[in-house]
């Protein structure tokens, strides 16, 4: 089945990756500003406290109080001895979505459907799937369109790396081609696609820099592994006051143009066309949604 294509504007600017296994991490996420939180139960978690991490996790979403954070649950990957358990577990859950790791094949997606439905799992439970290999880079379009319950794609970039034995640089040189196959098969399904996390916690520089390269390329928001980066995702990957000013100046323009019979204009010397306009409002309406998320938070 394939998706229609839509445009997102559900802020996506910050997803929280929180091991299962610790009871702090998950309790405090009720208070981060994070849009999105995954609760781990892959890699995150040792193979010995599986069992009990999907214990804490379904005791916290069934506690709820997480407000208007997306919540999705990392299962672990569909050859461990645990896929089924979690799926069955997570299925029948308040969660919002599955996250599942190192998807490579449609075959995965139907497997994980089936699975979901047995358990009767809500309708508007979402399947976000990682991209973590080859494999599952060349067949990211496949598995974008596979069902309508694929609504995201995320890069895992360090199984990545491994997998195309290439080197971990900052400039993720080795990945463009790869990360940009997988824009384009989150984009031609309309899908949410978020970048991976970065790993040195030391740069915050580096960290920062690496988001605004993210943006740049077009990703909708960044996996995170702590806190103190959520602020500086949502700062980068969220509309500036300058692009809401942008928006509203060259919306005006185009508007007053159209009125007179043409179909472009110029706006401080950049010339305008409607899908400048478009793109420049679906910023303005995910600026709204923000404010109307963090209202509801206070």
């Amino acid at each position: 089945m394939t998706n229609i294509a839509k445009p997102v504007d559900r802020p996506r600017r910050s997803a929280m990756y929180t091991p299962g296994a610790n009871v702090r991490a998950l309790e405090k996420g009720r208070e981060v500003p994070a849009d999105i939180l995954i609760l781990d139960l892959e890699d995150g978690v040792s193979p010995e406290s599986k069992r009990s991490a999907r214990e804490n996790i379904l005791r916290v979403l069934d506690e709820g109080g997480y407000g208007e954070r997306e919540i999705g649950v990392r299962i672990n990957g569909v050859d461990s001895e645990w896929y089924e358990e979690d799926v069955e577990a997570i299925a029948v859950s308040s969660a919002n979505m599955i996250v599942f790791p190192k998807v490579e094949m449609v075959e995965n997606i139907e497997n994980l459907v089936n699975l979901m439905e047995k358990k009767n799992a809500p309708s508007e439970m979402g399947i976000w799937c990682m991209i973590e290999t080859a494999r599952g880079v060349l067949n990211a379009n496949m598995i974008a369109a596979a069902h309508e319950k694929v609504e995201a794609l995320l890069i895992g970039s360090a199984d990545l790396t491994k997998d195309l034995r290439a080197q971990h640089l900052k400039n993720r040189m080795p990945l463009i081609t790869s990360i940009q196959l997988c824009i384009l098969a989150a984009r031609a399904n309309g899908l949410t696609i978020l970048d991976s996390p970065f790993f040195d916690l030391t740069d915050d520089e580096g960290f920062l820099n690496s988001c605004r390269q993210g943006r740049e390329m077009g990703f909708d928001g960044k996996t995170l592994l702590h806190p103190k980066t959520i602020d500086g995702a949502n700062k980068i990957f969220g509309p500036s006051d300058e692009e809401i000013a942008w928006a509203g100046k060259i919306k005006a323009a185009h508007d007053a143009a159209v009125a007179e019979g043409k179909g472009v204009t110029l706006v401080d010397g950049q010339l305008i066309e409607a899908l400048h306009v478009e793109e420049a409002q679906r910023l303005v309406r995910m600026a709204k949604l923000i404010k109307e998320m963090e209202r509801k938070s206070d």
